[in-house]
């Protein structure tokens, strides 16, 4: 199983060489692949030393998977070269999400979707992925009419440069600035760029991707993406309107008998799901389940997750567990 990773210096492609170790996936050949400014540089996997290689390179050594996190414009411009050399790709930028020819991914809900003629696969976007992680078994049983989600995103999410701005003010020290703004002791409500509705492409991803991975364009999302100075993880704020009723006591039961969701939800003990706790953990983390009292069949969640595991590197790993697994490569 020859695997390379496009993208192997950055934040998330260190992340999945570490989610690849630690989850034993069968590589026999490593290709670490980044910019040429990275190549010949050697990156440790599993105790062997592996040279960087540039985007040609990785294309003529004919990799069983590629696992892509390099940014948009590599992805739209060496995805399909990548395939057409017989290479399965798992994109983990927005490049290939909402087009229609190709399938946005999340294991445990639509992996079966899969065939083995999708050689481009895209994995969604973070703070969307552990959101529908708890929505979709709550809409199998009581049917999801509207989600009103505000999210409280790790600067993780933007990259080093954001790291090493908070890190900067952190110490006082002046240096090169991620956001427009001081991000230390502040929140900023804009995650990405604005569109033309007024809302940002992070809070549109969170409307679109939710219906697709779903597969209900009913669902109406509207979304508000905040920019916080955390690390651990994204957080949010989740309030579900159902077509049926409830038990709150019903939907701890799902939630909790659902693969890869785990419940932190007593306020007796003051249990509830915190990025400080998530960081470096594979699950996503629900708590402080709650009836809306202002709405029928209305309920508010909190739902918190490692943004750079289960919201890029271990969903993309285990895209590629399941094309080996049901021999799709």
């Amino acid at each position: 199983m020859k695997v390379a990773v496009v993208g192997a210096t950055g934040m998330v492609g260190e992340v999945m060489l570490q989610v690849l170790a630690e989850r034993n996936f069968p590589v026999t050949e490593l290709i670490p692949v980044a910019s040429e400014k990275s190549v010949g540089k050697e990156i440790e996997f599993k105790g062997k030393k592996y040279k960087v290689v540039g985007l040609q390179t990785a294309v003529d050594m004919k990799a069983d998977i590629a696992l892509f996190s390099a940014g948009g414009e590599t992805s739209l411009a060496w995805a399909p070269k990548f395939a057409e050399a017989g290479t399965t790709v798992i994109d983990n930028s927005s490049a290939w999400r909402m087009d229609p020819t190709k399938k946005l991914v999340v294991p445990e809900i639509n992996a079966s979707e899969l065939t083995k003629e999708d050689k481009i696969i895209a994995n969604p976007n973070c703070s969307t992925i552990q959101m529908v992680m708890v929505l979709a078994p709550l809409h199998k049983k009581y049917n999801i009419k509207r989600v009103i989600v505000s999210t409280y995103q790790s600067i993780t999410g933007t990259g080093v440069k954001a790291v090493q701005q908070l890190e900067n003010e952190y110490a006082g020290v002046q240096g090169e600035m991620a956001y427009k703004y001081q991000i230390h002791r502040n929140a900023i409500p804009q995650c990405d760029s604005f569109e033309d509705n007024g809302y940002t492409k992070e809070e549109m991803k969170l409307v679109r991707e939710t219906q697709k991975i779903i597969g209900d364009k009913s669902i109406a999302v509207t979304a508000t993406a905040i920019r916080i100075p955390v690390v651990g993880g994204h957080s949010e704020a989740v309030n579900v309107e159902f077509s049926n009723d409830f038990d709150v006591n019903e939907v701890r039961n799902i939630l909790h008998h659902t693969a890869g969701v785990t419940v932190q939800d007593n306020n007796d003990t003051y249990t509830y799901p915190m990025p400080l706790y998530a960081q470096g953990k594979d699950d996503v983390f629900v708590g402080r389940i709650r009836r809306d009292e202002s709405q029928p069949n209305s309920l508010n969640m909190w739902i918190v997750a490692d943004n750079l595991r289960k919201g890029a590197a271990t969903n993309t790993v285990q895209i590629a567990e399941y094309l080996v697994a049901n021999k799709l490569v």
